[in-house]
C-alpha cells in the first residue's frame, strides 16, 4: 500500500491542468524507467496557450517481454482546474483519515499510480506491456491520444488489448466497468437576418422565429429507443444567444448550440446530416463538430477477464455498462478491444477530490491480475 500511495502522491503533487506538460511527465518517466520501460515523449500542437492548438505532451512507454502478447494501460495525466475552496492545496496531496485528497486523486492519477505499481508484479517473460498516457483528455483531445495512436501505428506498437483507467466504479470499487460509450457531437446553429427598427418590420428580417422553429422541430426528435447495450440517444439544446441590448431593434443574427449523445444506431455524420436538413428548411446554418463515435467491446473473453480479476480481489461482480460521458477509449477502440475500469467516481472534478487509500492497493492488485491474464492469452 505504501508504494502505490507514494506514487499517487508524486503524480498529484505535479500540477497538470489540461493541457499537461513537463513535471508530471518527468515523474511518470522516473517511475517507469526503473521497471525496464523504454520511454518515448513528444509534444504535438503549436498554437497559443488556451487554444485548441496549444502544445500537448504525450508519453508512450513499452517494456518488451518474451511472450507473444501485448497488453496496454491507457490514461491521462491532465486534470480539470481545481477551483477555489479546497480544505488543503489541490496539488498538495494530503492523507486525512482513510482518504487521500488532491486534484486527480480519482480522475485519474490515482489509477495511473495503480498501473505503475501493478506492472512491477508482472514478470517480463509474460509478454509486452505498454503505457499510453496523454496530457489532453480533459481538454479538446485533439493532440493527445490521437497523436499517440499515430505514433503506435508508425512504430508497430499496437497492443492486443487495452484497459483505460477511468473512474468507472459508482458506489464501491469494482461495481462497474465500461464496455462501451456513446458518441458525442456538438453543433452550432446560426440564423442570419437583417437588422432594423421594430416599428418598421418590413424593412428588416428577424432571424429569431426561424431559429426557434428549427429548435422546436429538433427538440421534438425521437432519435431511437435505445439498444441492448445503449440507452436512447438524446439531443439537448445547450445555449441560445442573440446578444441584443436594445428593446427597439430587430437583431441581425440569432445563434444556438446543441449537443447529441448517441448510441451505435447512428454516426456523427448521419446525425449532422439529419440536423442540417431540418435547419435548412428554416434557413438556419449548422456547424457540427464530432467529438467521438460510439463503440462497444461486446461481452466476451476480455470483459470476463476483467470481471474475474475484480471479483477475486473485491468479491464484487462488476456490471458491464455503456453509461456516462466520453473518454479516450473512443479513439483507442480503433486500435484494439478496449475496456474501462477504475476507481469510485463520486468526487471526480469536484472540490476536495479524494480516493480511499485502501482502494489504491486493491486496484493495483486487480490491474496486476488483468495484465497477467491478458498476457497469458
Amino acid at each position: 500500500m505504501t508504494q502505490v500511495l507514494d506514487l499517487a502522491k508524486r503524480l498529484i503533487a505535479a500540477p497538470s491542468v489540461t493541457p499537461a506538460t513537463g513535471a508530471v511527465f518527468d515523474e511518470m518517466q522516473a517511475m517507469l524507467e526503473p521497471l525496464g520501460f523504454a520511454i518515448h515523449r513528444f509534444t504535438r500542437g503549436n498554437g497559443p496557450a488556451g487554444s485548441d492548438e496549444a502544445p500537448v505532451e504525450n508519453l508512450f512507454a513499452i517494456r518488451k517481454g518474451a511472450g507473444p502478447g501485448h497488453f496496454a494501460f491507457a490514461g491521462h495525466l491532465d486534470v480539470v482546474p481545481p477551483g477555489e475552496g479546497w480544505a488543503s492545496g489541490a496539488f498538495e496531496p494530503e492523507q486525512r483519515g482513510d482518504l487521500l485528497y488532491g486534484r486527480g486523486a480519482v480522475d485519474m492519477k490515482g489509477a495511473i499510480a495503480c498501473m505503475v505499481a501493478a506492472v512491477a508484479d508482472v514478470p517480463r517473460d509474460a509478454g509486452t506491456i505498454s503505457f499510453i498516457i496523454t496530457g489532453d483528455e480533459e481538454g479538446p483531445a485533439l493532440h493527445g491520444t490521437r497523436a499517440l495512436i499515430d505514433f503506435m501505428r508508425a512504430n508497430d506498437h499496437a497492443p492486443d488489448l487495452c484497459l483505460v483507467g477511468e473512474p468507472t466504479s459508482v458506489n464501491r470499487l469494482g461495481d462497474m466497468m465500461k464496455i462501451g460509450r456513446r458518441g458525442s457531437v456538438n453543433m452550432w446553429l446560426s440564423a442570419k437576418g437583417t437588422q432594423g427598427h421594430v416599428a418598421y418590420p418590413h424593412l428588416a428580417d428577424n432571424p429569431i422565429p426561424r431559429l426557434v422553429a428549427a429548435m422546436t422541430e429538433l427538440d421534438a426528435l425521437a432519435l431511437d429507443d435505445g439498444t441492448d447495450w445503449f440507452q436512447p440517444s438524446n439531443l439537448e439544446i445547450t445555449d441560445i444567444e442573440v446578444g441584443n441590448p436594445a428593446h427597439n431593434v430587430i437583431p441581425g443574427e440569432a445563434r444556438a448550440r446543441l449537443s447529441i449523445r448517441f448510441n451505435d444506431r447512428h454516426s456523427g455524420a448521419s446525425l449532422s446530416e439529419k440536423v442540417t436538413a431540418i435547419c435548412a428548411r428554416h434557413q438556419v446554418d449548422v456547424r457540427p463538430v464530432i467529438s467521438g463515435e460510439p463503440f462497444l467491446t461486446p461481452p466476451g473473453a476480455f470483459s470476463q477477464m476483467v470481471a474475474d480479476a475484480v471479483e477475486a480481489e473485491t468479491g464484487v461482480a462488476p456490471e458491464a455498462s455503456t453509461s456516462g460521458g466520453t473518454s479516450d477509449a473512443r479513439f483507442l477502440r480503433s486500435v484494439c478491444p478496449v475496456i474501462e475500469f477504475g476507481l469510485v467516481n463520486a468526487t471526480m472534478h469536484k472540490r476536495d477530490e479524494a480516493v480511499a487509500v485502501a482502494d489504491l492497493s486493491v486496484l493495483a492488485r486487480i490491474y496486476t491480475r488483468i495484465a497477467r491474464a491478458a498476457l497469458d492469452g
